[in-house]
């Protein structure tokens, strides 16, 4: 599964990370960093409740 974020979307509400701490992060102003773009299966719910949870759908996840 892979995480992509569109930067220019992302507006620092940090709702992803209430959503799925786990799984994202934020920066020191409240945007979205992605530790990691490849998220390991015990970690599929979490990274689709984050993306869900971005109102901006600044978030996509492909499952490959």
């Amino acid at each position: 599964m892979k995480i992509t974020l569109d930067r220019d979307r992302c507006a620092g509400h940090a709702l992803r990370v209430a959503a799925a701490p786990d799984v994202y992060d934020f920066d020191d102003g409240g945007y979205c960093v992605l530790p990691s773009e490849i998220v390991p299966p015990a970690m599929a719910a979490q990274a689709k409740a984050g993306a869900v949870a971005c109102p901006e759908r600044a978030l996509r996840v492909d499952e490959d």
